[in-house]
C-alpha cells in the first residue's frame, strides 16, 4: 500500500475524509485516544497528533480506541470491497487495469464497483489510477530517475501524455519537478494580519501561494518544502500590491481579481470557481457545492479540492462547511476559519445596516 506523507494524512484528518478510513489511524497525545480519519470529534492541535498504520500499532503505543468512531471495529462489506479495489490499483499502479478486472478482485459487478468506489473515495477508479500513476512518476523523479525512466516505469504510454498530465496536476513539466523547481523564480512576502502572519508568493505569471500561520519561520519552511530547488527571494516591496489587497479584503473591501498561477485538475478548478462565487459572509456545504457542479455524490471530493487550495482567502475555501452547519476542517486551522467567517459576517451585516435609510 502506498505510504502517505504525514501532511497528506493530516489533511485527511482535518477534512474528516472517510475514504481514508482503514488506511491509517491517528492518536492524540493529550487524551490518549486514537481515531479514524473521519471521526466526528473535535480536531486536535497538529502538535498533539501521531499517525499509525493500524489500530494494533496505536494500541501498542499506549493509545485506546475512541468510543465515537470505533476505529478497531471492522469496516462494512462495501468499504472492504472498495478497499480491496484500492489496494489492487496501488499494487498495479504502472499497469492498465480494466473495470472488469477490478470488479473481479472486489467481488462486485463493474457497474456497482464504479458507483460505490466513487461514492466512498470521491474519484472514479480510472481517476484514482491516474493519480497513482502521477505519484509513481513523482516518486521516481524524487529518487533521481531520468524523466524517461520515471515516465515509463509509471505506466505512461508516451512522454507527451506524461507531460500533459504533469502540467495539469503539478503546474510544471516532469523535468522541472525532478529538479525541485530549479529554474523557477518565486518572490514572497510575509505580513502580519488580524488572523496571524500571512505569506504571499508569486511567479512572474501571478500569485502561486497564500499561507497563514502564527510562525513566520514555519511559513518560509513550508514554501521551501514545496519548491526545494526554486529561487526563493523575500521581497516585501514587490509583493506589496498582493499583500495590500489581501489585507484589505480581510477588512471587508472589494478588490480587483488577482492574477493567479495555480494548477489543478479540471474538477478542482470547477470547485475553486464555485467557491469564488460564494458572497463574503455566506457559506455553502460541501454537498451543496457538489450539487451545483452536477455531481451530488462528490461531497468528499469537493472537500479534497478545498484542502488542496494553495491560495488561501483568494479562493475562499473557508466558506465551505459541513452539511450539518459546523465549520469543519481548514488547512490553516479550524479556529482561524471560524474567525475569518465571523469577520466576514460582521462586515456584511455592517454594510446592510449602513444601507438602511435612517
Amino acid at each position: 500500500m502506498i505510504q502517505q506523507s504525514e501532511d497528506l494524512r493530516w489533511q485527511s484528518v482535518i477534512t474528516r475524509d472517510s475514504s481514508q478510513d482503514g488506511q491509517f489511524v491517528y492518536g492524540v497525545s493529550s487524551t490518549g485516544i486514537y481515531c479514524r480519519p473521519s471521526c466526528p470529534s473535535r480536531r486536535p492541535a497538529r502538535s498533539r497528533v501521531q499517525f499509525f498504520g493500524n489500530p494494533i500499532e496505536a494500541e501498542g503505543a499506549g493509545f485506546r480506541a475512541c468510543l465515537r468512531c470505533r476505529p478497531a471495529d471492522p469496516m462494512d462489506a462495501g468499504m472492504l470491497q472498495v478497499q480491496l479495489a484500492r489496494e489492487y490499483l496501488e499494487h498495479h499502479a504502472g499497469d492498465t487495469v480494466t473495470l472488469k478486472q477490478l470488479g473481479a478482485v472486489a467481488g462486485m459487478s463493474p457497474f456497482h464497483l464504479q458507483r460505490k468506489f466513487k461514492r466512498i473515495v470521491g474519484l472514479s477508479p480510472k481517476a484514482y489510477a491516474s493519480a497513482l500513476r502521477m505519484e509513481r512518476m513523482k516518486s521516481g523523479l524524487r529518487q533521481g530517475d531520468t524523466v524517461s525512466r520515471a515516465t515509463y516505469d509509471a505506466g505512461y504510454g508516451s512522454g507527451s501524455r506524461a507531460y500533459e498530465h504533469a502540467r495539469s496536476s503539478m503546474g510544471m513539466t516532469p523535468g522541472v519537478y525532478r529538479r525541485g523547481g530549479r529554474g523557477l523564480s518565486i518572490s514572497f512576502a510575509v505580513v502580519p494580519s488580524p488572523i496571524g502572519h500571512l505569506l504571499a508568493a508569486a511567479t512572474d505569471r501571478g500569485l502561486c501561494s497564500v499561507m497563514l500561520d502564527d510562525d513566520v519561520s514555519d511559513l518560509e519552511r513550508k514554501l521551501q518544502v514545496e519548491f526545494p530547488e526554486a529561487r526563493l527571494e523575500r521581497d516585501d516591496a514587490a509583493l506589496k500590491p498582493y499583500t495590500d489587497q489581501l489585507l484589505s479584503s480581510l477588512a471587508g473591501e472589494r478588490n480587483t481579481p488577482f492574477a493567479l498561477d495555480v494548477s489543478g485538475t479540471d474538477f478542482q478548478h470547477r470547485v475553486w470557481q464555485a467557491l469564488r462565487r460564494i458572497p463574503a459572509g455566506e457559506t455553502r456545504s460541501y454537498q451543496a457545492i457538489a450539487r451545483e457542479l452536477g455531481q451530488p455524490g462528490a461531497a468528499r471530493a469537493v472537500a479534497g479540492a478545498c484542502a488542496s487550495n494553495r491560495v488561501a482567502l483568494v479562493i475562499p475555501c473557508h466558506r465551505a462547511i459541513r452539511e450539518q452547519g459546523d465549520t469543519g476542517g481548514y488547512r490553516w486551522g479550524a479556529e482561524r476559519k471560524r474567525l475569518i467567517l465571523e469577520r466576514e459576517r460582521r462586515q456584511r451585516d455592517s454594510r446592510k445596516d449602513q444601507s438602511v435609510p435612517a
